[in-house]
């Protein structure tokens, strides 16, 4: 056998192992969630006649030609009896374009399908695109909101790195043929993370937004938008208000966004977000969760403080490190909730919980008080309410209370 044949027949092997392993839910776990060990999907899963040339007369030391840094960042949906990511893919080069994983169990054995999505481009053409929400909205259609990012036309010369980013929005029937609509047309400079509630309100489409002052920066801007739109060919919110906002010296300090598209249950929309703070070493992205009224989608009403998934092991390193970002998420019939999530801009995970705890969680764990002091107290009211319970337990909370002494 040649180096070619040799080679080729390694990386077949390879990839057939990384495609086929049975992931496994890590043990124990907080109670809210159970990770899984493995990533769902990485640049590794990617076909490899994506790749490579396959065709030795044209590549015959068998080289990466076309390669894949990351796939990070999918959104969500049960179509057909699969589940279906639509990732973000980054290829080498830096840019980034969207493709569909799919897999039975929405856990492990995903596969690409064989090609990428094409997104046709506007009149401006996109010169990224990433990050597709998708939402099944009760007109019939399914949508993809996604950030489109383009140069900005005002940076002074020679900064090559500021960008105007706005909605970008297709929509499909098929998951396989996508039609462009115009981007999204609000007040703000910025929009990123914007995604598309699945029921009308008042007979509108309703949006969730993030508008921005600047491409990083919030500036007077920030939080979690609301607003509607007469249409969404083309969609156009005149006001926005703000749904979640930031607030000082907490997980969503320096940006917040909503992740997954929210989830009706009987209590309520639940929400996935993500939070962002600044550190010595830079943002730390979290994800958080919150519920708001089954009939005013843009009215909070439970705030569970603190965030519900932050970065942890190999999950800190990567592209962007300390990193978690959430804009995907599935539930099950059986009412397993399937959150995606990837880890410092380089490889989605799967976070599994059920709809039920995701509700306790969110009505019963207490509100940040924004205070140390009033922290202090709230744990305080834990810790007595435990001690009593202690006190004069037996089997496993006598066990509890020996360890320390007590």
């Amino acid at each position: 056998m040649n180096d070619f044949n040799d080679r080729l027949r390694q990386l077949a092997t390879s990839h057939r192992a990384l495609i086929t392993r049975k992931n496994v839910k890590e043990p124990l776990g907080n109670g809210i969630f159970s990770r899984y060990k493995y990533p769902v999907l990485t640049n590794e899963h990617v076909p490899l006649f994506w790749r490579y040339d396959l065709n030795e007369k044209t590549n015959p030391y068998l080289m990466e030609r076309l390669g894949v840094n990351c796939v990070f960042n999918p959104g969500a949906i049960e179509f057909d009896g699969k589940i279906c990511l639509v990732a973000r893919v980054e290829g080498n080069d830096r840019k980034s374009f969207f493709a569909i994983a799919k897999s039975d169990n929405g856990i492990d054995g995903f596969r690409f399908s064989d090609y990428p999505l094409v997104i046709p481009e506007t009149d401006d053409p996109d010169i990224n695109v990433y990050d597709m929400r998708l939402t099944r909205h009760e007109d019939g259609y399914i949508y993809g909101l996604f950030c489109t990012e383009r140069s900005d036309p005002s940076a002074p010369a020679g900064d090559l790195s500021s960008a105007v980013a706005q909605c970008g929005i297709v929509r499909t029937t098929d998951m396989v043929h996508w039609e462009r609509l115009p981007d999204l047309k609000t007040q703000s400079p910025q929009q990123r993370n914007v995604v598309l509630h699945p029921e009308f309100v008042d007979g509108k489409y309703a949006f969730y937004t993030r508008p921005q002052d600047g491409f990083i920066n919030a500036g007077s801007g920030g939080g979690i938008g609301w607003g509607l739109s007469e249409t969404m060919n083309p969609a156009s919110i005149g006001e926005e208000i703000i749904v979640d906002d930031r607030q000082y010296h907490t997980i969503k300090e320096t940006k917040n966004g909503q992740g997954a598209v929210p989830i009706k249950t009987a209590a309520g929309w639940l929400h996935i977000a993500h939070g962002v703070r600044g550190t010595a070493a830079g943002l730390r992205y979290v994800i958080y969760a919150f519920l708001t009224d089954p009939q005013q989608p843009w009215r909070v009403t439970h705030r569970p403080g603190g965030f519900l998934i932050a970065p942890r092991g190999d999950e800190y390193i990567g592209d962007v490190g300390n990193v978690v970002f959430c804009n995907g998420a599935v539930t099950r019939p059986n009412g397993e909730l399937i959150i995606y999530y990837a880890s410092s801009d380089t490889r989605c995970h799967a976070a599994v919980t059920t709809v039920d705890r995701m509700l306790d969680y969110c009505m019963n764990t207490p509100e940040d008080p924004l205070r140390s002091y009033a922290c202090v107290q709230q744990r305080i009211g834990l810790i007595n309410e435990n001690l009593k319970l202690l006190r004069n337990a037996t089997g496993i909370l006598a066990e509890i209370r020996d360890i320390q002494g007590g």
